[in-house]
């Protein structure tokens, strides 16, 4: 399977390190700080799947160009999420296949999964209060995380109607840790996903694009995991 990669920061160099064991080859890269062709460009008849690890604002003008391609995307970037309505309508008219997702760590999917099941368990004690942090390195943009943001809804969808405090803390080198707490009267439970490095992440993005190849339509990496 032939991959673009559209975006060659430290997570489009991690996919490409790993492409081989996953049956992967790397046709070519679409960044604007490395040079080179657009994701418009010629050369990129034959790709199969693009992996998108950029900006929103790159996100907004690539995606369209891709799914008219008919190149099936798995879309890693977050920020850009009060756009997802147009982005679906371009895909769905397109004909083409995505996998969007804020985070693609397997364990996170299963993180979510455990804290929807906890916030439905503990929606019905009124005198306990929620709270969700996240941590990531200094240089990410986005706070809170797409990945908080994402556990805070499906709280939320699971029966948890009082407020869910979010908070966040850029420094360093984090990976990615994500907290969260359930607080009553006289007890405390907490959940956490830990990243130990970003390898889980670039992992889970070439297993989404050897799953969204040939399909067509909007998916997020439950879809990808039969959850």
């Amino acid at each position: 399977m032939r991959i673009l990669l559209v975006g060659y920061g430290r997570m489009g160099k991690l996919v490409e390190s790993l492409a081989g064991e996953y049956g992967c080859e790397v046709a070519g890269v679409v960044d604007p700080l490395v040079g080179g062709d657009d994701v418009s460009a010629d050369r990129w008849r034959g790709v199969d799947v693009a992996i998108d690890f950029t900006t929103p604002s790159a996100v907004m003008s690539n995606v369209p160009v891709l799914a008219r391609r008919r190149i099936d995307v798995v879309l890693g970037t977050t920020g850009w999420s009060e756009h997802e309505a147009d982005l679906r309508r371009v895909i769905e008219d397109a004909g083409a296949g995505v996998v969007a997702a804020p985070n693609f760590s397997t364990g996170v999917v299963l993180f979510e999964a455990m804290v929807a099941q906890a916030a439905k368990l503990v929606a019905r004690q009124a005198d306990v209060g929620a709270y969700l942090h996240e941590s990531h390195h200094a240089a990410k943009k986005d706070a809170p995380s797409g990945t908080a943001l994402l556990l805070k809804r499906a709280m939320e969808q699971a029966g948890f109607t009082r407020p869910i405090d979010v908070s966040s803390t850029r420094a360093g080198h984090i990976p990615g840790t994500h907290t969260v707490g359930f607080d009553g009267p006289a007890e405390t439970i907490t959940l956490t996903h830990t990243a130990r490095d970003r390898t889980s992440f670039a992992r889970g993005a070439l297993i989404a694009a050897q799953w969204i190849k040939g399909r067509r339509g909007w998916y997020t990496m439950k879809d990808v995991l039969g959850l």
